[in-house]
């Protein structure tokens, strides 16, 4: 929640639609098109990834149009020196008088023919193809540090580096101009620019981080020079006093309020005791660092196990992305000898988002070509020993899951024994996307569900209760939210959901406690009924349908013939029990039989080299 004074628009909206008015603006005065504009003003630039015209398009052409409409109804020159600039755009009026009302309407500034992306042109009234992209040259000059990068776009001869310039400098400038009167301090300010339309860094911090009397002086001198959208000076407080000498709004004591005249702490009110870390802006160095706050029990290079209260240990994985290595596995199994022996209970928490993106190929790799399959299965082999380690730790271990938990992070979350997740956390066994099958316990975990699902039932069948955990795992589906990872059996109903991510780690360190002092067990290792080979056979069937029917391909066919022979418990009658040890058996088969398939390694070396999953 940001606090906002009572004015048109609050502060998002106020300094956020009056940005996406000066940019409209500026696409016109430098004459660029909208797919190259929004690959300039998306995540190069440090905003949501949908840039500008593509957002408008998801919140819908007409509902921007209102929104604009309050700042023309209650607003006036007098009261605002950027009023002129805030006239519908005619490309904007167009489409709203044409219907094409954005992805509601499937067309608005973007329309989708087909597989093809189309734009608007309004001088002809029609779509034209789009897919344009920056110029390589501006992409890289966003990499440079603030100050480097502002100065290299200001003196840009290019259209796309003169047009950065400009939309920055006409939020550096209107977010100056009205900072006292919409909002306390520039801390609402920036945070509601953070929060409401997902940008790294709000106006004030991006222009702290580059220098502040460097960029005022470059800004009020395109002002005095008539480049600006109004001719309004900065405010005094930019050049004069404590913020010039500080060198920006944001300090250790709070950040600048022009209204009181000076530096404001942030505010004390219960419900900030929940964010032991809250979310910080640069300059705010007197918050508590989560890296180094607490009582430090064991640190290396790969984990940070720590306390804050003496009663709960906290390990934090310190790897990249916080995958999960052999140096990360080899601490987790410590941390929890420590947890059982000094502590109540555990939680894993990596502090910043991803929880985990699970096992480090690039570390194992080298293991494989070194060692071949042999190597492999060794580590997969402790990679499940660490995963039965803590679900049958006798401390409770509570997985606090912010961001992503794929693949080895999800295995590790399902067999903790209680999970806190952010609302917005994406979970989910993804190996497929690798070409591999989940080699940590993920496949023993659908199983072992289906079959405590099963027997709440009065059927006979396991195979109904493993049809959703076996196409989530051969279709590499990930669950989107908190609720849909509920839905595909990744959280459980007695999992916690928490809206706020700053609180994430306060409501599962309370769990934990919560558990222990409720007297809570261990479960005891015990075996549990799989499908079969009917289960199998069945499975089998459908997939060779899909593999015919064009949906999957036949090493997408293989892969998933593999997961169902797993889950299914293998070549054994319907009803048998088995259990976790025997069915980890026969992943780790899997897993070392696709490691050595040269489709497999097509499909590590394209994720490694691009990120992004490759069909074949």
């Amino acid at each position: 929640v940001v606090r906002a004074k009572d004015t048109p628009n609050f502060i998002a909206n106020r300094i956020g639609i009056a940005g996406m008015l000066a940019t409209m603006k500026e696409v016109e005065n430098f004459g660029l098109t909208f797919d190259v504009v929004d690959d300039l003003t998306g995540k190069k630039l440090g905003r949501a990834s949908s840039g500008t015209f593509r957002t408008a398009d998801v919140v819908g052409l007409d509902t921007m149009a209102h929104v604009i409409k309050t700042l023309q109804d209650n607003l006036s020159a007098e009261t605002d020196p950027f009023y002129a600039s805030f006239g519908t755009p005619p490309v904007l009026a167009k489409l709203i008088e044409l219907g094409n009302l954005g992805q509601k309407a499937k067309k608005g500034f973007y329309k989708k023919v087909g597989r093809d992306i189309l734009q608007f042109e309004l001088d002809s009234e029609d779509y034209v193809p789009a897919g344009g992209k920056a110029d390589e040259v501006y992409g890289r000059m966003l990499k440079k540090p603030a100050a480097e990068r502002l100065k290299l776009l200001r003196n840009a001869e290019g259209a796309q580096g003169r047009f950065l310039w400009a939309i920055l400098r006409n939020s550096f400038h209107y977010a100056a101009i009205h900072l006292e009167s919409i909002a306390e301090s520039a801390r609402d300010v920036d945070q509601a620019m953070r929060w409401g339309f997902g940008m790294k860094q709000g106006p004030f911090e991006l222009w702290q981080e580059a220098g502040w009397l460097e960029v005022a002086k470059m800004v009020q001198e395109d002002i005095d020079a008539g480049k600006a959208l109004s001719k309004a000076p900065l405010p005094k407080w930019v050049f004069e006093g404590p913020v010039a000498e500080a060198g920006g709004v944001h300090t250790a004591q709070g950040s600048w309020s022009p209204a009181k005249g000076q530096f404001v702490p942030r505010r004390v009110l219960p419900v900030y005791e929940r964010q032991i870390f809250p979310e910080k802006l640069l300059g705010e160095d007197s918050l508590p660092d989560w890296k180094t706050a607490g009582t430090t029990i064991a640190e290396s290079k790969a984990l940070r196990t720590w306390t804050l209260d003496g009663q709960i240990l906290i390990a934090s994985i310190k790897n990249k992305m916080h995958a999960i290595s052999p140096e990360v596995m080899e601490a987790l199994m410590e941390a929890v000898d420590v947890a059982e022996t000094d502590f109540q209970g555990m939680v894993i928490w990596s502090g910043d988002a991803p929880f985990s993106v699970g096992a480090d190929l690039e570390a194992t790799m080298p293991a494989f070509v070194i060692g071949g399959a042999d190597a492999i299965e060794s580590v997969e082999q402790e990679l499940q020993n660490l995963m039965l380690r803590i679900r049958y730790a006798q401390v409770p271990v509570v997985a606090a899951i912010h961001g992503m938990a794929l693949g080895g992070g999800c295995e590790l979350a399902v067999y903790s024994a209680r999970r806190v997740a952010h609302m917005e956390s994406y979970i989910g066994l993804v190996e497929v996307g690798v070409g591999l099958v989940p080699g940590a316990g993920g496949l023993t975990y659908i199983a072992r569900r289906a079959a405590e699902n099963a027997a709440t039932s009065t059927g006979k069948d396991l195979l109904p209760f493993l049809t959703e955990g076996f196409t989530a795992a051969a279709m590499a589906k990930v669950g989107t939210s908190a609720i849909e990872s509920r839905k595909l059996g990744y959280l459980l109903d007695s999992d916690l959901i928490v809206p706020h991510k700053d609180e994430l780690l306060f409501v599962a360190i309370n769990e934990a406690k919560s558990m222990a002092a409720g007297g809570w067990r261990a479960p005891l290792p015990r075996s549990f009924p799989v499908a079969g080979r009917s289960g199998v056979a069945t499975i089998k069937g459908s997939l060779v349908n899909m593999r015919d029917g064009g949906f999957i391909s036949e090493f997408d066919q293989h892969v998933a013939s593999l997961i169902a022979n797993v889950v299914c418990g293998g070549d054994v009658d319907a009803g048998t029990l088995v259990d976790e040890a025997y069915l980890m058996k026969l992943e780790r088969k899997a897993f070392c039989h696709l490691i050595g398939h040269p489709k497999t390694h097509e499909r590590i070396l394209g994720m490694l080299n691009t990120g992004k999953p490759v069909r074949n």
